[in-house]
């Protein structure tokens, strides 16, 4: 999360963040929590590190998790791959060490997700993710998937919040149509839980070379979604299609 991420929530254009907790300037995103104690914070726990440059390792000791490392000692790239590494045990530990560190710092999260999608990537490591977030009393990001993934939703419970739906620009998405894609999205949501996941920041020259030789996600993407996000016309097709924001601090409550 970064200072864009924070704009978008002071014009309440985003209702929930998610943090990174391995990455750099943690102690900036602490700080902002504790000056805005009603923000949704989030962990996005992490378990790869996918820039070409800017990469991280993980919070626990390399020697307690070495299953997470690749060959320079950072995480593995990519969710595929470090699914096919990663121990069970391992990712629990690591985890669960970001969730004690961001508390330590002064962050109180909300909910769980998973960044990349890794804790999606077999059976035993979703099992590691919901067994988390229920020992921290936290809702997590479990959604109705399709065709293989829809097995995962066999290890929830009756208790376990379920997201009926996501929207998420892909590489499909032509620049010039992000809007568009925004604002159908917002028209043609249907009944139930949706969560809609963009990605903010500001395309300039710090985030230019931390992206560097990614255009998927990129810096010039996450400028579209942030101005998207935040324009006036984003809001007005939420208020004209009557849809409800909810924080995960809403769908906590369910948990008791």
């Amino acid at each position: 999360m970064d200072t864009a991420s924070f704009d978008a929530l002071n014009k309440n254009a985003v209702t929930s963040a998610s943090i990174m907790v391995p990455c750099a300037w943690l102690t900036e995103v602490a700080s902002y929590a504790k000056d805005h104690p009603d923000v949704d914070f989030g962990l996005h726990l992490t378990l790869t590190s996918e820039w070409k440059v800017y990469r991280w390792g993980p919070v626990e000791s390399k020697d307690k998790v070495p299953s997470l490392l690749d060959s320079a000692g950072y995480l593995w790239p990519d969710s595929p791959t470090a699914a096919s590494h990663i121990k069970p045990e391992e990712a629990e530990r690591e985890i669960r060490t970001q969730i004690e560190h961001a508390i330590a710092v002064g962050i109180h999260p909300t909910h769980l997700d998973t960044h990349m999608g890794t804790l999606f990537n077999s059976p035993e490591l979703f099992a590691v993710f919901s067994k988390v977030a229920r020992d921290y009393h936290l809702p997590f990001l479990a959604l109705r998937l399709p065709g293989e993934l829809s097995k995962l939703l066999s290890q929830l419970s009756d208790k376990d919040v379920v997201v009926d739906s996501f929207v998420m620009a892909n590489p499909s998405v032509h620049s010039g149509d992000w809007k568009d894609f925004y604002i159908n999205a917002v028209r043609d949501l249907k009944p139930g839980l949706t969560e809609m996941i963009v990605h903010l920041g500001h395309d300039d020259a710090e985030l230019q070379a931390v992206t560097v030789d990614h255009p998927d996600f990129g810096s010039a993407w996450r400028q579209r979604d942030y101005d998207i996000v935040t324009g006036p016309e984003f809001k007005k097709a939420i208020e004209e299609n009557h849809l409800i924001l909810v924080k995960w601090k809403d769908l906590k409550k369910l948990l008791n």
